[in-house]
Formats: structure tokens, sequence, C-alpha cells
């Protein structure tokens, strides 16, 4: 049961630190990223949010 809570825990912890998708954070952040390591969605997310305002 502590393992379980642990990685609970860790995970709210983990996600509170990434940026809001569509934020001016996240899309400074995506743009110092190699666009080679950048995911499908990233990409199509950057376009609409960052690209496209």
């Amino acid at each position: 049961m502590k393992k379980l809570m642990f990685a609970v825990s860790a995970l709210f912890m983990l996600n509170a630190c990434a940026p809001e998708v569509g934020s001016d954070a996240w899309c400074a952040d995506l743009k110092e990223k190699p666009k080679g390591d950048w995911t499908a969605n990233e990409a199509t997310d950057f376009a609409k949010h960052c690209v496209f305002k």
C-alpha cells in the first residue's frame, strides 16, 4: 500500500511541474526542444496553440 501511495504522489508531483499545453511557458519549452524529439501530438498542439493563435 505504501508503494502505491508513493507512486500516486510522485505522479501528481511530476505532472504539476509540466506547464499546461498551449501556455506561453509550454510554447517556449517546446521551441527549445530539438524538433526531431517532438512527438506527433506535440507538433500538432504546437501548431494549434503557438503558431495559429
